[in-house]
C-alpha cells in the first residue's frame, strides 16, 4: 500500500506544476458555468410546475461541477498510459514489482487530485460572492458539508474505477478514441453532467439509479445542497463503497485477462 500511496503522491506533485494550464482551465470552466446556469435560469423562470430540485440547488450543483470537473469528467484521461499500451512500452510497466492495476489507479487518482486542487479554490472563492441567482450557496448544514466531502472523495474513486475500463479496452482495440467517446458520452449523461438527474423523466432516472455514473457527480452535489437528506446520504455513501469494490475487482480481472493475451514485438 505504501508503494501505491507514493505513486499517487508523486503524480499529485507532478500535476501541481502546471499552474498556467490551470488558470486557462479556470477561465473555461467559469464560461461554461455561466452558460449552463443561464439556461437553467431561463428554464425555471418559464416553468409552470414545481421542480424536484430548486434553482438555488441547481446553481450550486452547476458551480460544484465546474470546480471539481477533474473529479467527475470521464473524458479526462492520461495520454501517457495510452502511449505505453499502443507503443508496447507497457512491457516496462510489467517489470515493476507491483500490480499494474493498482499502480495505474494510484497515478490517476493523484493526477485528478492535483488538477482539482489547482482549479477548485479560485472557482469556489469567486462564486460565493456572485449576485443572485448566480451565487454558489453555502452547504445546507454542517452535516451536509461533511457528507459531501466524503461522497465527493468516494465519487472520485468510482470515476477512476470506471475510467480504468477505457485504458483496459485499448489492449484490445489499440485506439482510445472509440471507448473514450462511448463511455464518456454515456457516463456524462447518466451522471448528471448535462442535466441534473432529478430533472430527467422518471424512466431515465431509473436507468441512472441502476448505473454507477451518478455516484461520482449527481449524488455528492445534491448532498451538498440538501436535496438529499442525511439518512439517504449515509445509505448512498455505503452504495458508493459497494460500487468501488465491485468496479475495482472487475477492472483488475479484466486487466489480468488482457495481459494473458498481450504480445509485445520489437527489441
Amino acid at each position: 500500500m505504501r508503494t501505491y500511496l507514493s505513486v499517487g503522491k508523486l503524480r499529485f506533485i507532478h500535476g501541481m506544476q502546471y499552474r498556467t494550464a490551470a488558470f486557462a482551465g479556470i477561465a473555461t470552466q467559469f464560461f461554461f458555468g455561466f452558460v449552463f446556469i443561464m439556461i437553467f435560469v431561463a428554464f425555471y423562470s418559464h416553468s409552470t410546475v414545481e421542480q424536484p430540485i430548486s434553482l438555488e440547488q441547481v446553481v450550486s450543483y452547476s458551480w460544484l461541477r465546474q470546480a471539481f470537473l477533474a473529479f467527475v469528467a470521464l473524458w479526462f484521461r492520461d495520454s501517457e498510459i495510452f502511449q505505453l499500451i499502443t507503443s508496447g512500452n507497457v512491457a516496462y510497466e510489467l517489470c515493476r514489482p507491483c500490480r499494474l492495476y493498482e499502480f495505474w489507479f494510484s497515478k490517476l487518482v493523484g493526477q485528478r487530485l492535483s488538477y482539482a486542487v489547482l482549479r477548485c479554490f479560485p472557482i469556489l472563492a469567486v462564486t460565493f460572492f456572485l449576485p443572485a441567482p448566480y451565487r454558489l450557496n453555502p452547504p445546507a448544514s454542517a452535516e451536509s458539508l461533511s457528507l459531501f466531502v466524503a461522497a465527493l472523495l468516494l465519487g472520485l474513486l468510482v470515476n477512476v474505477a470506471i475510467s480504468m475500463f477505457i485504458y483496459i479496452s485499448v489492449f484490445w482495440t489499440m485506439s482510445p478514441i472509440g471507448s473514450t467517446m462511448m463511455i464518456a458520452i454515456v457516463g456524462d449523461f447518466f451522471s448528471g453532467m448535462l442535466i441534473p438527474v432529478p430533472l430527467m423523466p422518471d424512466w431515465l432516472q431509473q436507468v441512472s439509479y441502476a448505473l454507477p455514473f451518478r455516484w461520482a457527480l449527481d449524488f455528492p452535489f445534491r448532498v451538498y445542497s440538501g436535496n438529499i437528506a442525511t439518512a439517504e446520504a449515509l445509505w448512498g455513501i455505503l452504495i458508493q463503497a459497494v460500487w468501488i469494490v465491485a468496479l475495482f475487482l472487475l477492472g483488475r480481472w479484466a486487466l489480468q485477462r488482457s495481459l494473458r493475451k498481450l504480445v509485445v514485438q520489437g527489441g
